[in-house]
């Protein structure tokens, strides 16, 4: 019971008394702590949404950093292993190159034409050539001073080629393994000149 009202029983919350009959109190005061909690609420989404929006774009960026790092540490080690190999070939395949010269005199004099050194020596030849080693140097060719050392000059030198080669060159790809040993001669003349 309360003193404006005495039939009604009085409501005790938060340690005060209370009324729950005075509309007056709710329609003024309940919908502003609504409206204000409401917005309260709606801030702190808001500011929750935005800090995760921006470590969602941090991580992100981050995430793209990480793929390319990644992309160019795999490149890069891709590289480097192809060369690697690469050089390791070189290595190995130099080390034959006294062998083929030996096989290649040997063939020259007759000696490989049959019997079991001639099957070593096809043998050796197939898997060198399937390694991707090619001989360069023979008589008649140009003069190049990147794969040919020269080691006599005959003529005036105004149409280099090739005379006697006494070591052939050798390639691996695209990298001179030896330069052919040869002595040069004047080639024939270049025929650009129109005969009249």
């Amino acid at each position: 019971m309360t003193g404006e009202h005495p039939e009604r029983e009085p409501v005790i919350t938060d340690g005060k008394v209370v009324d729950p009959f005075d509309t007056e109190e709710e329609v003024s005061f309940a919908p502003e702590a609504e409206v204000g909690a409401e917005a309260t609420d709606a801030t702190l989404e808001t500011d929750e949404l935005g800090k995760v929006t921006a470590e969602r774009d941090q991580f992100a960026t981050e995430l793209g950093y990480a793929k390319a790092e990644i992309a160019n540490l795999h490149r890069n080690s891709r590289t480097r292993i192809d060369r690697a190999v690469e050089d390791e070939r070189i290595a190995v395949v130099s080390k034959f190159l006294d062998v083929v010269d030996d096989l290649d005199r040997a063939r020259a004099h007759g000696d490989l034409e049959s019997g079991p050194m001639k099957a070593l020596s096809d043998k050796l030849s197939g898997v060198l050539d399937g390694l991707g080693l090619v001989g360069f140097g023979e008589e008649g060719d140009s003069f190049s001073p990147d794969l040919h050392e020269a080691v006599q000059m005959e003529g005036d030198g105004d149409n280099p080629v090739l005379g006697a080669v006494l070591r052939k060159g050798y390639r691996l790809g695209d990298r001179v393994l030896r330069t052919a040993m040869v002595t040069v001669t004047n080639g024939e003349p270049a025929s650009d000149a129109v005969v009249e």
